[in-house]
């Protein structure tokens, strides 16, 4: 959590979490883990009402945030859902939301943001494709113009909520660039495929485009134009799945010591072992690491700054190796409970390991910031 909350932030940090307690402790994402969706379209309603889906829309399209930096105020939500592994789409619907706020018309705002802003609709960002990296030179989708029309063709792999959305912003190539389109599900020639993953709560999907054509009015930006639209799309998605992944150690770390405290063995609480506290020790330093580097995160996609994309990257292959090794080491802390299905540890775990995998592993960020390194020693060479 970020250390310098303002009061409203405050405020806000604790009625999301009051909200969350209340509609969906953990008995609740156990019993969603056979549903469709992954999550209750009423109990979304009623988050979005709280505001989860407006932070990243400015006000005169009908958002609005606490502190005039909505990346700091929407990793407060992100943070506390981790918590509590809750369920529901809000990375997708913000990322969306933002994007066609930021880039998409009148037209299309009007016709789209009232819909994601109240909950009433879900949409969903598809950029990955199968057996490739979630980057833009991988991208083999192609939106090709067609007179007033686009022609989408290729295939989308890890879709988060497509089976609960309406609408997929599709991140493609065209012949000088990169084009984003909002294409309605219902589209002739489009083809989804549901699917679901390892997480209790999160659904994800395929969809394929086979000609299917799409008007100019469906275009977020300009065509060929969102190269760097989509970059920011990135930063601020892996913002938000950082700021979950410090939520899913922190709360782990927190009932791990305090089984800890009442587990005895040899007569003395098994936290009075020094190999125990130090294993603990080392655990706080790297979530400690994690809050740092995710709250510099927010703070500098706010800020406009010229480093978010390096600094995105750093975040997700620390965050994203050390929050899955905090819930592992966890398990190993509390011995064979915790490879039981009765104990809460594996939801975090599968929530940790599934976030690892999405929008890039750690490791394909520390090949991205290494080429980045080796083209600047080329430079000066």
């Amino acid at each position: 959590m970020q250390i310098d909350l303002s009061e409203e932030q405050e405020f806000f940090r604790a009625s999301t979490r009051r909200f969350i307690e209340a509609e969906t402790p953990l008995d609740v994402v156990r019993d969603l883990y056979g549903t469709r969706d992954g999550f209750d379209r009423g109990w979304w309603r009623k988050a979005a009402e709280l505001g989860w889906t407006s932070l990243l829309v400015p006000d005169q399209r009908g958002g609005g945030n606490l502190s005039g930096r909505p990346i700091c105020d929407a990793v407060i939500v992100a943070e506390e859902m981790g918590r509590l592994v809750s369920p529901g789409p809000f990375l997708p619907v913000n990322v969306v939301a933002a994007a066609v706020a930021r880039a998409g018309s009148d037209q299309l705002c009007s016709a789209v943001l009232p819909g994601l802003l109240s909950g009433v609709t879900i949409a969903t960002w598809a950029i990955c494709e199968p057996r490739r990296r979630w980057e833009l030179p991988d991208i083999e989708t192609t939106a090709t113009p067609q007179g007033r029309n686009l022609v989408l063709d290729g295939t989308k792999a890890y879709v988060e909520a497509l089976g609960s959305a309406k609408d997929v912003l599709v991140s493609a190539r065209t012949d000088d660039g990169f084009t984003q389109l909002l294409v309605p599900l219902e589209t002739s020639g489009v083809t989804a495929t549901f699917g679901r993953s390892i997480d209790m709560t999160r659904r994800f999907g395929s969809i394929r485009f086979d000609k299917a054509v799409l008007p100019r009015s469906a275009v977020v930006g300009e065509v060929a134009g969102a190269a760097d639209q989509v970059a920011r799309q990135m930063e601020i998605a892996i913002a938000l799945q950082c700021a979950e992944l410090v939520g899913v150690a922190d709360r782990t770390l927190e009932f791990t010591l305090q089984y800890g405290r009442e587990r005895s063995a040899f007569g003395r609480s098994i936290m009075s072992y020094q190999a125990l506290k130090h294993r603990i020790a080392d655990m706080t330093v790297l979530l400690e690491g994690s809050k740092a580097i995710t709250d510099a995160l927010a703070a500098a996609i706010d800020d406009g700054a010229a480093s978010t994309s390096q600094l995105a990257s750093v975040a997700k292959a620390y965050v994203g190796t050390h929050a899955l090794d905090i819930v592992d080491d966890c398990v190993q802390v509390t011995g064979g409970i915790g490879v039981t299905w009765e104990h809460d540890i594996h939801l975090y775990n599968r929530r940790a390991a599934v976030n690892r995998a999405v929008f890039g592993t750690p490791e394909d960020h520390k090949q991205k910031l290494l080429a980045e390194v080796a083209a600047i020693d080329e430079v000066f060479v």
